[in-house]
């Protein structure tokens, strides 16, 4: 049987989001944005547990909605992730109709 062990987490730079990520190891991920060479100053895990295929569709939502309300443009360190997958354009328009 599949585990809902993976997280959605965010990393700001005070109050901007610059990175969306899924993680199924809460420290593990942490010591790893903290070693790498992302400026950031909060670690938030946001949503959770999940799926890994849920969490991957909520971590590209959550990158859509953001690129809406900033010109298109994705988190500073989100820019190799899309939100071009058909199976999205659904669950938008629902979260939209809220």
């Amino acid at each position: 049987m599949k585990k809902r062990n993976c997280y959605l987490y965010i990393l700001r730079d005070g109050h901007e989001i610059v990175y969306y990520g899924i993680t199924n190891a809460r420290e593990r991920s942490f010591l790893e944005e903290k070693n790498n060479d992302k400026i950031w100053t909060n670690y938030s895990i946001v949503k959770g547990p999940f799926f890994r295929e849920n969490a991957e569709n909520e971590e590209e939502l959550l990158i859509h909605f953001y690129q809406d309300s900033h010109g298109g443009k994705p988190p500073l360190y989100n820019n190799k992730k899309t939100t071009s997958q058909p199976h999205l354009q659904e669950s938008l328009e629902r979260k939209r109709s809220f």
